[in-house]
């Protein structure tokens, strides 16, 4: 993967590739923070895997987990182009990961800015710093111009 790429950028373009396989287009990528490095990338396989958990998100936190050999991910970002799930905001939490970058926010389905907001629940241990709305004119464009064409 490119450095001259943008993180957020990658995440369109996986988000992209997810839609071309039928899945919701959303993409992810875990990041070092140190050196910008990008460790992970994915996009949705819920439908090809017939995993409810195969979000873009949970791929990436696995993949970058197996890459460094650690179940924390403390020294790294998230970037995915849509307001994690409540799901994933819980394994964000218990990788530990230290900033999380969403584009497109989720009045239905988000756990982090809506829904069950995660983060601000006395059970949750670890809150990353988030940062919402990085592109999201651009991630919500991907989002509905998919879900026009399924409804088609």
């Amino acid at each position: 993967m490119s450095q001259n790429i943008s993180p957020m950028e990658i995440a369109l373009q996986e988000a992209g590739q997810a839609a071309l396989r039928g899945e919701v287009p959303v993409g992810a990528v875990i990041v070092i923070r140190e050196t910008g490095e990008v460790i992970a990338a994915a996009g949705n396989r819920v439908e090809e895997w017939k995993d409810a958990t195969a979000h873009a998100e949970m791929l990436v936190m696995k993949e970058a987990s197996q890459k460094l050999n650690q179940l924390r991910l403390e020294n790294c970002d998230l970037y995915v182009t849509l307001e994690p799930c409540t799901m994933c905001a819980s394994a964000i939490s218990h990788s530990r990961i230290g900033r999380v970058f969403f584009g497109a926010y989720d009045p239905k389905g988000g756990g982090i800015e809506h829904g069950a907001r995660f983060y601000e629940k006395e059970t949750c241990h670890h809150k990353p710093e988030v940062i919402g709305g990085m592109r999201e004119e651009e991630c919500a464009k991907q989002l509905k111009e998919f879900f026009v064409k399924l409804r088609d």
